[in-house]
């Protein structure tokens, strides 16, 4: 079977840009990503449309206009080439007053232009955080760095975008804060596919990627689904929401600049892809967990460190140590992979488990055939409790697909029946292994390179050619094989429960009863209240 019905490519793919259709258009971005009530959001605009519409959405399981303003108006600005890393620099247009009143939440900022026969919008948002005195006792962090890594808004991103050969584009190290989101990662139709791919491949078959195809077709961004709040956080919103659970949002940039910003939780939440986190983030979480508080982590792929420059607004990862200016004067913040030996703090030391030990699986032909369920061997745990899942028991395989896309694990053993960790990678010493399912670091080419890969083996093998001595043994020793986990563990006074998955919040959306319970026990244990 040949190539030609997938002619798309997740490379040679073009970035939104401004201003590119030749119709009215409608462009904006906030001068931060989060606010107390009683501040003020500036909105950054620029528009080809005579007037256009500004309606903001706090968005959940009941979403609700709280502002909206017709007849605003916003000159045609120019935008810079590299507008991705240094951001678009258009004049503030508009400010909003946040009243007390508000809730914490996620706010929706829709521009909205008539645009003849069809109407123009796009998106962004910002973050109402909770004062002090009236906090839940649940925050949700979103996954505020990860979406900056894929955003592909004015041409590139941590991934892809540079070069003039299609086929062979570099990445930029680094992206704006100060520029619109990529389309789909606020907001996109209900049902669009996530990187998760629930088709399972005839024999000898090329892969297939839904989430690109159906990006290509209907004009989103190709990352779409690699990150933020319309594929992850908003389906696990909406769940706790419904189930009766009071929590408060905020930002990894909330984390990175305030010590404090978990101070008086009693449990923090990261959903979906948190791919990249900071130092002081990581500083955060753990005197958070320390100081005994506990982290339910129902995510996957804790990989990168990250360092912001130019005044916070620039989020830079290099990648490879000797890539980044910084290096020599202090290795430990060279915004690499969290395991390189030279960093010295494994990424689960905060999280329990680590991006290295586990990635991919049912992603175009990273195990493209496995259960998509994590394999259960500590069936008498309390996160079980309620279950009815038995020792060999697989939760969350088809059709929900919760052991899929990014997972993480640790390097382990098994010893009559149960697996351990080695504890070779940094794994704390109270980490339990609750469930498992094999993984990979990336998608085998047996295809002789005529089928574009999302996720090529080869891409990893490269960055490790560049990480001579740098990558610990264990990781040397695995080769291009790994496992996604469920793991418990403790960490000062504290708990985490880490789901190792990307996959949860779908788990969640689509109503899977098993997953559900599961994640019940884990924020009831944890202290998040429900009437």
């Amino acid at each position: 079977m040949t190539s030609a019905p997938f002619a798309w490519s997740p490379r040679g793919w073009p970035s939104e840009r401004a201003f590119a259709t030749g119709g009215p258009e409608v462009w904006c971005y906030t001068d931060r990503f989060s606010y107390l009530p009683g501040e003020t959001v500036t909105l950054h605009l620029a528009s080809s449309a005579p007037s256009f519409e500004v309606e903001v959405t706090r968005d959940g399981a009941r979403p609700e206009i709280v502002w909206s303003r017709s007849g605003v108006t916003a000159e045609r600005f120019d935008t810079p080439e590299d507008a991705y890393a240094v951001g678009c620099g258009w004049p503030a247009g508009l400010t909003i007053d946040i009243p007390e009143s508000w809730p914490s939440g996620f706010y929706i900022v829709t521009v909205r232009a008539d645009a003849g026969a069809d109407v123009w919008e796009r998106e962004h948002f910002f973050v109402v955080r909770a004062p002090s005195e009236r906090r839940a006792e649940m925050a949700l962090v979103l996954t505020t760095s990860t979406m900056l890594a894929y955003n592909d808004w004015g041409g590139a991103n941590h991934y892809r975008g540079l070069g003039d050969d299609p086929h062979v584009e570099g990445s930029a190290p680094r992206v704006s804060l100060l520029r619109p989101v990529a389309r789909g990662m606020i907001r996109k139709p209900a049902g669009a596919p996530r990187e998760a791919n629930p088709l399972t491949l005839p024999m000898h078959a090329p892969p297939r990627y839904p989430a690109y195809e159906w990006a290509r077709l209907f004009g989103y961004s190709r990352h779409h689904a690699d990150a933020f709040w319309a594929t992850y956080e908003r389906p696990f919103a909406v769940w706790a929401e419904r189930e009766g659970y009071r929590f408060d949002m905020l930002t990894q940039q909330d984390l990175h600049h305030d010590p404090e910003a978990l101070a008086g939780y009693r449990c923090a939440v990261v959903v979906g892809h948190d791919e990249y986190w900071s130092w002081e983030m990581r500083d955060t979480v753990d005197a958070f967990v320390d100081d005994g508080g506990n982290l339910c982590r129902l995510g996957g792929n804790f990989y990168w460190q990250v360092r912001f420059e130019d005044d916070e607004t620039v989020q830079c990862c290099y990648r490879a140590p000797a890539l980044d200016p910084i290096t020599p004067a202090q290795p430990q913040r060279a915004t690499t992979a969290w395991e390189a030996l030279s960093l010295g703090r494994p990424g689960a030391s905060t999280v329990g488990l680590n991006g290295m030990g586990g990635t991919y699986a049912r992603y175009g032909c990273a195990a493209p055939r496995s259960s998509g369920g994590f394999t259960v061997y500590r069936e008498r745990h309390w996160a079980f409790a309620g279950t009815d899942l038995y020792y060999g028991d697989v939760l969350g395989a088809a059709p929900t697909f919760v052991a899929a896309f990014e997972m993480d694990g640790v390097d382990y053993t098994f010893r009559r029946g149960l697996p351990y960790p080695t504890f070779e990678d940094g794994a704390p010493a109270s980490l339990e292994i609750l469930a498992m399912t094999p993984a990979v670091r990336g998608e085998e080419d047996r295809f002789g390179g005529r089928v574009p890969l999302g996720g090529p083996l080869d891409e990893g093998e490269d960055y490790n050619s560049t990480m001579t001595g740098d990558i610990p043994t264990w990781a040397s020793e695995m080769g291009d094989r790994g496992a996604g986990m469920i793991g418990v563990c403790m960490r000062g006074a504290g708990e985490i429960f880490n789901g190792g998955s990307t996959e949860w919040p779908h788990a969640l959306e689509v109503g899977d009863p098993f997953c559900a319970q599961v994640v019940r026990n884990v924020l009831d244990r944890f202290g998040a209240r429900r009437p």
